[in-house]
């Protein structure tokens, strides 16, 4: 499951980056890193951007971004 299929409200733990390169180091320097908890706030109406709460601050990221974030 990835952090785009989460339901507004849903809180999952971070399991796994994929992607590579500039694009994991930057969602890495969002703050989502293994073992951090997430918490979905909002989603745009069209489906894009994703706000979610983690280490305590808001955080809007695509989708193709959410879609490189494993959850559990």
């Amino acid at each position: 499951m990835t952090l785009r299929d989460v339901k507004i409200g849903g809180t999952v733990t971070v399991k796994k980056l994929t992607g590579e390169g500039a694009v994991k180091r930057r969602i890495m320097d969002m703050g989502l890193t293994k073992g951090t908890s997430v918490t979905v706030r909002k989603v745009a109406p069209l489906g894009d951007p994703i706000e979610v709460t983690v280490r305590g601050y808001e955080l809007s990221i695509r989708k193709a971004d959410a879609e490189m974030v494993e959850v559990e």
